[in-house]
């Protein structure tokens, strides 16, 4: 059996954990100055963020990208 290997970045990993590998990264407040979302800026939450990003693909998209670039610093660091 052959494996499928896919070069989305984004493969196997949810939302949620995006959300929280970037408030890990930045915090809530560099995260609302990066990606100027008021889920990020108003009384934040994992939830209220998640309820949001799933409404609203132009927003989802913006937090993908900084993931996926996060991402790429952090693998270069190392």
């Amino acid at each position: 059996m052959s494996k499928h290997q896919t070069n989305d970045p984004l493969h196997g990993v949810t939302l949620e954990q995006i959300i929280n590998s970037l408030v890990g990264h930045y915090g809530w407040d560099a995260l609302g100055k990066r990606v100027n979302i008021n889920c990020f800026k108003s009384d934040p939450s994992i939830k209220s963020c998640l309820k949001f990003l799933r409404k609203t693909p132009w927003a989802r998209e913006k937090v993908e990208c900084l993931y996926v670039a996060t991402q790429k610093s952090v693998w270069v660091k190392q």
